[in-house]
């Protein structure tokens, strides 16, 4: 709930610090003191929009601080506060804070954690409810009616939204297959063709680079040529000198013993021919790799660009052209295995549709269900609030099937007539500024034991209404607060009288400055400030005595 409020610098409020309490707070004051002004600041710290027209005359800026407490933190807040990574330990407060320059701009501050304005419009509705004399949200707006209705009826609406994505994930799984066989099958003559080219080539993994090679060498043997058969005429023959040193070191074997120096010589001679050997050896070997086979050049520079050609054909690798014959094999192995696969898929969006349908029927029959004692029960209100005339609606009704969805496949909206033989009508859109706040009334009576926001607030609830009528509305409002928060702005001291706690807004002035101020009366004051709305400008003893009188009557 909200339990402090601090306002600097928007418009006639200077300096600003209310502490709230539990149960039901009313403000009172005169007309053009400046209820509307502690609202607009609320609405500041719920992401209402930024206007710099709220910033008091001469003061560079303006902020306002609301601080609120939980028992548990409610799950929307936690969720949108996990989302924006930001950590509040177990019955630590949530301070939400919003400054505004006269310049234009503000910024928004969760716990001294800047966040952008959005976060605190995501968790307003679970902070603070609103019902004014225009108000075109909360219970109003028809897009939360199915959500409370559900919440009224117990209903199991957690089982319908997972079944609804369960046959939206079956379906998109159906399509996805459908559409895969179906351009495969469009392809087919061409994967066939593609695949039959790719078959014939038989490329293998790594053999650009192998012919690459086997290319550049004969290449090179082909400039070599020359001088390799030149050397190979030098090695070559019986009068070669390899031939003339094999021949000197034999003759030198025999005749090595009769010296040492013949003997080294020798051995430098056999070095010598064991050298000339391998060099001979891999001159050979050489000539060999390098051999020039014009044949051979042409079929490997032939192959060469064929598998690259291929590759440009396919926007591939030629080492890839493997895998995207692989790739188009099993294209073809799964048109072949298409039809077993979609008839399986096809099967379980079945399922998951029968699943669907299921649930959101039971979930439509409890909403009917409902429905009646919601009707019921928000009648047996309005006669206490002069709203006899009237009559209220639950419309339940079922969406064709291409606007089902995870709410399930009905509408829901909350409709009122306000005259015998009138035509039911949404809520909002027939009933006169009084009227609509009652009938609001009504509903959140009916609808007290759901839970909703932190502090609900009543803005002039009571218009145009006076006597029973009023103190059918403060009886109520007392009734709502009774386990929570409620705050209500009022001109009624039937409803003031209710108060657990009251404040009082009030205007002054000082040469041409103008405050406004909100201060929390005593017993005392709270009877004089009722006495004041019972007699109007002059207090009387008669308004006094009339003033005690409610508050004992409470």
């Amino acid at each position: 709930m909200l339990t402090h409020l601090a306002i600097r610098n928007i418009v006639l409020i200077e300096a600003l610090d209310l502490e709230f309490r539990r149960g039901l707070g009313v403000l009172t004051g005169e007309t053009g003191a400046g209820k509307s002004i502690l609202l607009d600041a609320l609405g500041l710290v719920l992401g209402n929009r930024a206007d710099s027209g709220l910033v008091r005359a001469g003061e560079p800026k303006a902020s306002v601080t609301a601080t609120f407490e939980f028992a548990n933190l409610p799950p929307a807040i936690a969720e949108a506060l996990d989302d924006a990574d930001i950590e509040i330990e177990p019955g630590e407060p949530l301070i939400v804070r919003r400054q505004l320059k006269a310049d234009g701009g503000s910024k928004a501050f969760v716990n001294d954690q800047p966040v952008g304005v959005a976060l605190l419009r995501e968790f307003a509705n679970a902070l603070v409810e609103l019902h004014g004399q225009h108000d075109d949200r909360g219970l109003v707006n028809p897009r939360g009616h199915r959500t409370l209705l559900d919440r009224y009826a117990g209903a199991d609406s957690a089982a319908v939204s997972k079944a609804w994505r369960t046959w939206q994930d079956a379906r998109a799984r159906l399509e996805a297959a459908e559409a895969e066989i179906e351009q495969a099958r469009a392809d087919q003559d061409l994967l066939l063709a593609h695949l039959a080219e790719l078959t014939a080539l038989e490329p293998q993994a790594g053999e650009e680079a192998r012919l690459d090679a086997t290319r550049a060498d004969m290449r090179k043997g082909e400039r070599l040529a020359g001088d390799l058969e030149d050397l190979r005429q030098v090695w070559d023959g019986s009068d070669s000198p390899l031939a003339a040193m094999r021949v000197a070191a034999r003759k030198l074997d025999r005749i090595g013993e009769e010296h040492p120096l013949l003997a080294e010589a020798l051995a430098s001679l056999d070095r010598a021919v064991i050298e000339a050997g391998e060099a001979e050896a891999k001159l050979q070997a050489a000539a060999e790799a390098l051999v020039h086979d014009p044949a051979a050049l042409d079929a490997a520079e032939s192959r060469l660009f064929d598998l690259r050609a291929l590759a440009r054909k396919h926007d591939c690798q030629v080492d890839d052209l493997p895998e995207t014959m692989r790739s188009m094999r099993a294209k073809l192995d799964a048109i072949e295995a298409g039809d077993a696969e979609i008839d399986a898929l096809e099967e379980a969006a079945k399922e998951a549709a029968v699943a669907y349908r299921n649930a959101a029927e039971k979930l439509h029959a409890d909403r009917l269900a409902a429905a009646e004692r919601l009707d019921a029960a928000v009648a047996h209100e309005l006669v206490p609030l002069k709203l006899d005339a009237a009559r209220f609606r639950t419309q339940v009704e079922l969406l064709d099937e291409d606007r089902w969805g995870a709410h399930g496949m009905d509408a829901v909206e909350f409709l009122i007539a306000t005259n015998p033989g009138a035509d039911f009508a949404p809520l909002g859109k027939i009933a006169s500024g009084g009227e609509l706040s009652r009938f609001i009334l009504a509903l959140k009576v009916a609808l007290a034991e759901q839970g909703g926001a932190a502090t609900v607030i009543f803005d002039e609830i009571d218009r145009g209404v006076g006597g029973a009528v009023a103190s059918a509305i403060g009886e109520r409002l007392a009734r709502l607060a009774s386990d929570g928060q409620l705050l209500a702005v009022t001109h009624s001291p039937q409803v003031a009288a209710r108060g657990g706690t009251h404040y009082l807004i009030a205007k002054s002035s000082e040469g041409t400055v103008t405050r406004t101020s909100v201060g929390l009366l005593d017993a005392e004051g709270r009877q004089e400030e009722i006495a004041r709305m019972l007699s109007g400008a002059e207090v009387t003893p008669e308004a006094r005595a009339q003033a005690d009188r409610l508050l004992e009557g409470v």
